[in-house]
């Protein structure tokens, strides 16, 4: 007979709570929520030229300062999160409050005052409408992992869902909008696609909301809220304190705000125009082969999570990020030793290496993201260890305004770039000839900044304390003072 396999619980002496997968998935789904909405703002530049008017440098402008704002929300929103109690709960009002405000502002900027001659004012509203919605949705969605469960096997499960459907979300929006709905439009980004794409984007984030506060609905009361010591108001002061002394997060914000930065470059509508329309010259046939190599490395996810589970959040983002930057040096080398024109060959040896190669990136990059969700979940705890309060929104929100002050410039680097090689007064088309600055331009902003995004941190996970095994001492502190707080409890209630 086979012995079984003793639990986390039983390993490390710390009673963790646990999910259930269902609700583990319905929370993965706000990927629908995120994702969706991801892939559809990344073509707000082409909102902007179309539908308003706007000069390629000034949209590069407004989305660069739009994102600051969206930074500073992020720890505001801590102080709403804080006060927000009602019989309906707190995270599932939050979520359903913000995805009405974003959506109503999406609709607006991509359809209902597009292509009416309104110009930039009426532009920069809605993005700053859509900003204050996504804020909501956004940060309430980051404190729920370390709400559901604190056990360390499967805080990376967790990772291993949201990681699928944060890859394959974007993966079906592209192929919608590229596939489906860009040959349906005439070829081009027009206003009947941008509308008929906003359309589809707030379908899915509508199902993605509703999904969510299912999986949500049992942890959604105040006694989840609770610390080990007597809650005060939050100050502003307590923003500051937790970014000076919370070196976990100090680590967190080093690394992941950079890789996001090179990660937003990239995805940018305007860099996949670059890269699979005019360097590959196949828009569709490229969006095709994202999505082969794209599915399969979804199962690199779980591996990555095994991994995490056994040794630690912070080994597992130092270890595949090793690897993530060796197999995007070699994607770099590729493109150029070969005629990327056969990429968009089908069949051909060139689209089968690329496939391959992407394949291999995707996945690493996908365990990097399960080790990512895992980690944000021991520096919430952690925090709590350190300072005696439970304060998710704190956490995560100081995290997203400093990391979104730095890749607010996501925007403004790609429009920049774009307007160096000629684009001042137009978007590129996926018809445009390719050049030699086309080319060393998309490397180095596809390529060449996640690896500088990586080697930074690799630099910043050095000073890092949160091992696994330091992980578990801060559960058994956690578990030791919430019952010291409660027998206080109880012998003042006696007296």
């Amino acid at each position: 007979m086979f012995k079984k396999k003793p639990t986390a619980s039983e390993v490390d002496g710390v009673q963790y709570r646990r999910a259930k997968l269902w609700q583990i998935i319905c929370y993965a789904c706000n990927g629908l929520v995120g994702m969706s909405v991801y892939s559809l703002i990344g073509m707000a530049s082409y909102s902007a030229s179309i539908g308003y008017g706007i000069t390629t440098a000034a949209v590069g402008i407004i989305l660069t300062c739009s994102r600051i704002l969206d930074g500073i929300t992020d720890p505001l929103l801590a102080f709403v999160y804080d006060r927000v109690n009602t019989k309906f709960g707190k995270l599932r009002i939050l979520m359903v409050a913000g995805f009405l405000i974003e959506a109503l502002a999406l609709y607006g900027m991509f359809t209902g005052f597009s292509s009416k001659g309104l110009g930039l004012p009426v532009f920069a509203l809605l993005y700053i409408v859509y900003i204050i919605g996504y804020t909501i949705t956004n940060m309430t969605a980051q404190t729920i992992p370390a709400i559901m469960t604190n056990d360390p096997r499967q805080r990376p499960t967790i990772g291993v869902w949201t990681t699928a459907f944060n890859y394959l979300v974007p993966m079906a929006m592209s192929m919608i909008f590229n596939v489906v709905l860009l040959p349906k439009c005439g070829g081009t980004y027009n206003q009947a696609f941008l509308s008929a794409a906003c359309n589809m984007t707030l379908l899915a984030a509508g199902i993605g909301t509703v999904l969510v506060c299912l999986g949500v609905s049992a942890y959604d009361k105040p006694e989840t809220f609770v610390g080990t010591k007597k809650s005060e108001p939050l100050k502003m002061s307590d923003i500051v304190e937790v970014l000076k002394h919370n070196r976990p997060l100090q680590c967190y914000i080093a690394s992941n705000a950079s890789d996001k930065l090179a990660q937003q470059v990239g995805s940018q509508a305007i860099i996949g125009t670059l890269l699979s329309g005019i360097i590959i010259g196949n828009m569709g046939l490229a969006t095709i082969l994202m999505v082969i190599s794209m599915v399969p490395s979804i199962f690199f996810a779980a591996f990555g999570a095994k991994y995490v589970g056994k040794h630690g959040s912070k080994k597992g983002i130092v270890n595949f990020t090793c690897i993530s930057m060796v197999i995007t040096a070699v994607l770099v080398v590729f493109f150029i030793v070969i005629d990327p024109k056969q990429i968009g060959v089908m069949g051909s040896p060139a689209m089968i290496i690329y496939v391959v190669l992407s394949l291999l990136q995707n996945g690493s990059n996908m365990c990097i993201t399960t080790s990512n969700t895992s980690y944000m979940a021991d520096a919430i705890d952690f925090e709590l260890d350190r300072s005696g309060r439970y304060i998710p929104a704190v956490v995560s929100g100081t995290y997203s305004l400093v990391d979104k002050l730095i890749t607010s410039f996501a925007a403004v680097i790609a429009t920049g770039a774009v307007a160096l090689l000629g684009y001042t007064t137009t978007m590129p088309q996926p018809t445009d000839p390719s050049t030699p600055a086309i080319f060393w331009m998309t490397m180095a902003l596809k390529f060449g900044l996640p690896i500088i995004g990586w080697i930074i941190t690799l630099v910043a996970m050095r000073s890092c304390p949160l091992t696994k095994e330091e992980m578990v001492n801060v559960q058994k502190r956690i578990a030791e003072k919430k019952a010291a707080a409660q027998s206080e409890f109880y012998k003042e209630q006696l007296q």
